[in-house]
């Protein structure tokens, strides 16, 4: 008797756990669907020209030129701690003409598009995330699919248009602003901007810069659409934004780093000598 006891005892124990194993599992794979899927209509609908400019434009001017001035000081602040390091010990090794390739190479394939993507995470989907889930708690986005409005139509797919036009612009912004940092450092450091630019032209291609704006980009779709999935799923209130808006950040900056790493990859780093 004692032991069809337990028996009956731990059953409702190993019930309990099991669902607590499977549902990050079942979220994850919730989450994935639907960014899929609203990826996807999304773009149908962007090339089927069903967009609202007028929307897209105004998210543009929102999302993509009040992103510039935060690249634009991130980029360059990291450009002159960059240089300030790197330098330094180059020319003290006798290496001060690849310091403009060095940098450069940095700033084109990695350094730019990473920082870029993170700015965008932090200022694009805390926006996103906010806006749209502020609508889903007043109701706001039940009343457009009363009105028969889709909210993908309306909400996401100029927010999806937006980041990817102005994703190349904020690109060149971060990359050649970092590498300005550098090279104004690198000056201070026995570097001559001559010596810079003519090692960075030796070193860097019209290629690697094309690969840099292409993780941009990428960055820029995976922002905006996990941006506005959360914003979709937002509950509780005026709580339940801040812990939306927190969400998004922290999983588009996990993203961009887990993406980045993949892109790297796919991309490829050609080496010379």
């Amino acid at each position: 008797m004692m032991e069809d006891t337990s028996s009956l005892e731990s059953a409702p124990s190993r019930m309990i756990s099991e669902p607590s194993l499977t549902l990050p599992v079942v979220s994850a794979l919730v989450f994935i669907g639907q960014i899929g899927d609203m990826l996807v209509r999304s773009t149908l609908l962007i090339l089927r020209g069903k967009v609202d400019w007028r929307d897209a434009i105004k998210q543009m001017d929102l999302l993509g030129v009040g992103s510039l001035p935060i690249v634009f000081a991130i980029t360059f602040s990291t450009g002159i701690v960059y240089a300030l390091y790197s330098t330094a010990l180059m020319v003290q090794y006798g290496a001060g003409r690849i310091v403009g390739g060095t940098i450069s190479f940095s700033f084109v394939t990695e350094l730019g598009p990473m920082l870029a993507g993170v700015a965008m995470a932090a200022r694009v989907g805390s926006a996103i995330a906010a806006e749209i889930g502020t609508m889903v708690v007043t109701e706001q986005v039940d009343a457009l699919r009363a009105m028969a409005v889709s909210p993908v139509r309306y909400l996401i797919a100029p927010r999806l248009l937006a980041c990817l036009l102005m994703a190349p612009a904020i690109g060149l912004v971060a990359i050649f602003s970092g590498i300005w940092g550098g090279m104004i450092m690198s000056a201070f450091h026995g570097v001559p901007m001559p010596e810079f630019l003519d090692s960075a032209r030796r070193v860097v291609f019209a290629a690697d810069l094309w690969k840099g704006v292409f993780k941009v980009v990428w960055f820029a779709v995976t922002v905006s659409i996990v941006a506005c999935q959360q914003g979709l799923v937002t509950t509780g209130g005026a709580a339940g934004v801040g812990k939306t808006t927190t969400r998004s950040v922290v999983l588009c900056v996990l993203l961009v780093f887990l993406s980045d790493v993949v892109l790297a990859q796919i991309l490829g780093v050609t080496r010379r000598v």
